[in-house]
């Protein structure tokens, strides 16, 4: 496997209130994670950091996984953890109030990957069925959309369309959305935070991935693409390629 994390500050926004990473278990087994900090002054900068080290620091610590339910487990009981501290800490001041973070993670084994989120961070497939999306927002427009009220054309320009209705350490406890799915050689995956998704649609991200199979160079186009149209938010993206060492050769020596 190749990965790429990626994340830039953007064209408005004074500070970077993402964090992210790739990182390894003992069995060299690895986890994407991608957070997207909320709350006045520093206190969603603390978030993201506090979702992604301490998840990070989780992993590390761990010999191997060999199924689903396992990795299902482990990642919902880390959630809840995570969230719990981001939330006793948002308690320690008035200006912490209210912080929080979206999340959005994936373990990528060689026959299986699992994907947990909470709020709308999403996770995409790159399969022989095409391009999709693995994650359901959980946002006020995507509840509107679900219900009928609007449109996703409209869901793209509505004014309250970065209004999250669930995330880390908002509220005392949080369910995530888990699940695990097959995955084979040839298939990629891609996390990112609304920073890209506000800017590129669906198709336009999934038409990024086919025109190369450069993680670094096809991540970075994405993030200048965001950037060219504004670049109002931060924007984070993660890539992993589940490529064939064979193929891989062939593809450098060409």
């Amino acid at each position: 496997m190749e990965a790429q994390f990626l994340t830039d500050r953007g064209q408005v926004r004074e500070c970077n209130e993402d964090s992210g990473g790739l990182f390894y278990n003992q069995s060299n087994q690895l986890l994407a994670i991608i957070a997207d900090g909320m709350g006045g002054h520093s206190a969603g900068d603390i978030a993201s950091e506090m979702a992604v080290s301490l998840l990070q620091k989780k992993w590390e610590q761990l010999e191997q996984f060999h199924a689903p339910e396992q990795t299902e487990k482990w990642l919902s009981d880390v959630l809840s953890v995570i969230n719990t501290s981001i939330y006793n800490y948002s308690l320690q001041k008035e200006s912490y109030k209210g912080m929080g973070t979206t999340v959005v993670v994936a373990i990528a084994m060689n026959e299986f990957i699992t994907i947990g989120h909470v709020g709308d961070s999403r996770c995409y497939i790159q399969n022989e069925a095409g391009f999709r999306q693995m994650t359901e927002d959980h946002s006020l427009v995507n509840e509107l959309v679900r219900s009928g009220e609007i449109s996703e054309e409209e869901a793209l320009v509505h004014p309250r369309k970065n209004i999250v209705l669930k995330a880390l350490g908002t509220a005392p406890e949080v369910t995530p959305d888990i699940k695990s799915m097959t995955w084979e050689v040839g298939n990629k995956l891609l996390l990112c935070s609304d920073g890209l998704t506000d800017k590129l649609t669906n198709d336009e991200i999934g038409a990024e991935l086919n025109i190369s199979s450069q993680v670094d160079s096809t991540a970075k186009k994405m993030v200048q693409m965001a950037n060219h149209r504004g670049g109002e938010d931060n924007i984070s993206v993660i890539i992993v390629d589940y490529y064939s060492d064979v193929a891989k050769e062939g593809d450098e020596s060409c």
